[in-house]
């Protein structure tokens, strides 16, 4: 049996409007991720792997959560939205918000011609961005143990779509609601992968943390 604990990293730069001015914690995030692994030293804090993406944000998290010996893979990074926005809006007119508020419409759209194959200028089709990142899993679930992945809502939602067997529509409402250091657990039972907990926060239901359930 395999048990995989996904965390998807604290809060980033959210007024960012590229790539690299995003991938770092936001003062916030290093809170949250701190927070996740006070929580997780009190109630089950071995892992027999801990695996990180080769992100900045990605790496923050595990650290701040006190994971600082860990195994980078590339499969765990994220997709590369403010490239694929941009390819969207060149390509067929859908303007790239500018502010929050407007990403939960425009995700969706994105993703929907993303996995379509419908935009071109992208960094990565979405065939490979989900083989890349299912091909991961299934070689975690091939040993025993707990692992912890430190990932991104677009990575998790992906996961979710392949165990689930969502629509794209499905994943794009999925990686919606993925908050900030959440907690989604998969467990590898006689040859199934299956979805344990999804979203879960533990460590900001303690009255006086509202203000850190963030998804942005």
């Amino acid at each position: 049996m395999a048990e995989l604990i996904l965390v998807r990293h604290g809060q980033a730069n959210s007024h960012a409007t590229d790539e690299a001015s995003y991938d770092k914690l936001s003062d916030l995030g290093h809170t949250q991720a701190r927070w996740l692994g006070e929580h997780m030293r009190a109630t089950n804090p071995h892992f027999d792997h801990v695996i990180t993406g080769t992100l900045r944000r990605q790496k923050e998290t595990a650290v701040g959560m006190g994971y600082d010996k860990t195994r980078v893979d590339g499969r765990l990074d994220e997709l590369q939205y403010f490239a694929m926005a941009a390819a969207l809006e060149a390509e067929h007119g859908i303007v790239t918000p500018t502010d929050p508020t407007e990403f939960a419409s425009h995700l969706p759209k994105m993703i929907g011609y993303w996995a379509a194959d419908k935009v071109k200028s992208v960094p990565e089709r979405f065939a490979d961005f989900h083989a890349r990142t299912t091909g991961l899993i299934e070689e975690v679930c091939q040993g025993h143990g707990r692992v912890l992945l430190v990932t991104s809502g677009g990575v998790i939602g992906t996961i979710l779509r392949h165990v689930l067997h969502l629509s794209d529509e499905g994943m794009a409402k999925i990686m919606l609601q993925v908050m900030n250091s959440s907690v989604h657990r998969l467990e590898y039972v006689h040859g199934q992968l299956m979805l344990g907990s999804f979203n879960a926060t533990p460590h900001l239901d303690i009255p006086g943390r509202e203000h850190a359930r963030t998804f942005v």
